[in-house]
C-alpha cells in the first residue's frame, strides 16, 4: 500500500507543472534563437570554405530522464485511441453497457498494486469478459516525487501507448507491469528505462515485434498525455493510497490509518464487490 500525497503536497505538485510549463516555454524561446543563430554559423562557415562536423547526440535517451519530462509539460497532447473524457484521462475497460463500475486507482511503482494485480488482476479481466462491470482505471505518478525517479510517468506513458493498440493490450501491458516477473522494487526505477519497458511489452502478443507501438514509446509520443493523466488523478480527495478499489461509490477493504486496504485475495475481493452491488 502506497500513501499518496498530502492536500499540500499536490497542491506543490501543481504549481511545480505551471512553473515547469512558465519555464518550458522560456527555454522553447531560447532554443529558437540559438537554432537560427547556429544556422547563420554553419552558412558561414560553408563560404568560407570551412568543413564543419556536428556531433549532436539528439536526446537519443533511453529513459525517463528529467530533460524529457520537462519537454513533456509543453508538448503537444497526443491522446490515445480508446479514451474518452477532458485530455483523453478517462479510461473505461469492458462492456459498455454494464450496469456497474470498478474504480481502479493505481500507480505503475507501487509494490501494493503489484500484490493486488497479482492476485486480484485475474478475476477483475474474467468479470470484465462476462460483463458483470466495467472497470474505470486511474494512474497516477505520486511515487516519482516521493521515492525520486521518472518511471511511474514513464510507464504510465507506455501503457497510454499500449492502450492505442487495443484496450485489451492495455489490460496484458498492465498486468505484465505489475507482475511477479517484471515489476521492480520501488526503489529501483527501471520503468525509467524504455528498454526494460519494451522488454515488457514483448510479453504481451499484441505488442511484441509491434513497430507503431514501439515508436510511440521511444519517441514519448503519450509523456503529455501521461501528465494529464497523473493531474486528474490527484484531484480525487478521498483517494489516499494505492491501490484504491471501488464499486461504484463503495471503497473495498478493510480499514487502516491511510484509508482502506484493498482485498488480497480473490474470494475476498468478489465477496466486497458482490455485497457492494447489492447495496
Amino acid at each position: 500500500m502506497s500513501n499518496r500525497n498530502s492536500q499540500a503536497n499536490k497542491q506543490a505538485a501543481r504549481e511545480r507543472l505551471r512553473v515547469e510549463r512558465e519555464r518550458q516555454k522560456k527555454k522553447e524561446k531560447v532554443r529558437r534563437q540559438l537554432t537560427v543563430g547556429g544556422s547563420i554559423v554553419a552558412v558561414l562557415a560553408v563560404a568560407g570554405g570551412i568543413g564543419v562536423a556536428v556531433a549532436n547526440s539528439g536526446g537519443g535517451d533511453s529513459g525517463g530522464g528529467s530533460a524529457k519530462w520537462s519537454d513533456a509539460a509543453s508538448a503537444k497532447l497526443v491522446q490515445p485511441a480508446n479514451t474518452s473524457g477532458k485530455n483523453g484521462t478517462e479510461i473505461i475497460v469492458g462492456k459498455k453497457d454494464a450496469k456497474h463500475t470498478l474504480s481502479l486507482f493505481e500507480d505503475a511503482r507501487c509494490p501494493g498494486c503489484a500484490g493486488f494485480e497479482q492476485n486480484v488482476g485475474e478475476t477483475i479481466q474474467k468479470d470484465l469478459k462476462a460483463g458483470k462491470y466495467k472497470a474505470s482505471i486511474h494512474l497516477g505518478t505520486f511515487l516519482d516525487n516521493n521515492l525520486q525517479g521518472t518511471g511511474s510517468k514513464n510507464a504510465l506513458s507506455a501503457m497510454g501507448a499500449a492502450l492505442n493498440v487495443g484496450p485489451d493490450a492495455f489490460l496484458k501491458y498492465k498486468e505484465a507491469l505489475f507482475s511477479k516477473e517484471f515489476h521492480p522494487d520501488e526503489r529501483q526505477d527501471k520503468f525509467a528505462d524504455n528498454d526494460y519497458l519494451l522488454k515488457v511489452a514483448d510479453s504481451v502478443p499484441a505488442l511484441k515485434g509491434n513497430a507503431k507501438f514501439q515508436d510511440a514509446v521511444k519517441a514519448g509520443t503519450y509523456n503529455r498525455w501521461a501528465m494529464e493523466m497523473s493531474e486528474a488523478f490527484n484531484g480525487f480527495k478521498d483517494v489516499k493510497s494505492t491501490p484504491t478499489v471501488k464499486m461504484d461509490d463503495t471503497v473495498l477493504g478493510t480499514d487502516s490509518a491511510n484509508g482502506k486496504v484493498a482485498p488480497s485475495t480473490p474470494d475476498a475481493f468478489t465477496a466486497e464487490v458482490d455485497k457492494a452491488m447489492k447495496s
